[in-house]
């Protein structure tokens, strides 16, 4: 089974793909008019069958002036895909991701959705585990 991991933001959407457990940063997309088309297209090329966007919300759960937008946005996926979309804990999703984001960048949204899809499939024990290296 391969999932798609989404960072959702405002201006743009960081993509991570699972491949035998493991979650790879993917091209991330502009949040834009064409991003539904665009999530489609990258949907149907990686064979996904199931979409783990992250939960905005903050360690203790609040919601943040993204959370509505984000809900709303998921969706209107799940419409638009057809595909099962699951809502993953995300918090400090960015700060993890901020230790690997290239020199001079201060946030790689694609690593942020790396790291979102990595920690569902480690939940869910979809890992590779030792017993296949």
């Amino acid at each position: 089974m391969r999932y798609l991991g989404i960072d959702y933001g405002a201006k743009r959407v960081g993509l991570a793909v699972s491949s035998e457990g493991i979650a790879f940063p993917h091209d991330g997309v502009e949040n834009d008019g064409n991003l539904f088309a665009a999530l489609c297209d990258i949907i149907a090329k990686e064979k996904i069958s199931e979409v783990i966007v992250g939960d905005t919300r903050s360690f203790g759960g609040s919601e943040n002036p993204i959370t509505k937008e984000a809900e709303a946005f998921i969706k209107k996926l799940k419409r638009e895909t057809g595909l099962p979309v699951t809502p993953a804990w995300e918090a400090g999703s960015s700060v993890e991701a901020s230790r690997y984001a290239p020199e001079g960048r201060l946030k790689d949204d694609s690593a942020a959705a790396a790291i979102i899809l990595q920690r569902y499939l480690d939940t869910r024990g979809d890992a590779i585990h030792s017993s296949h290296v």
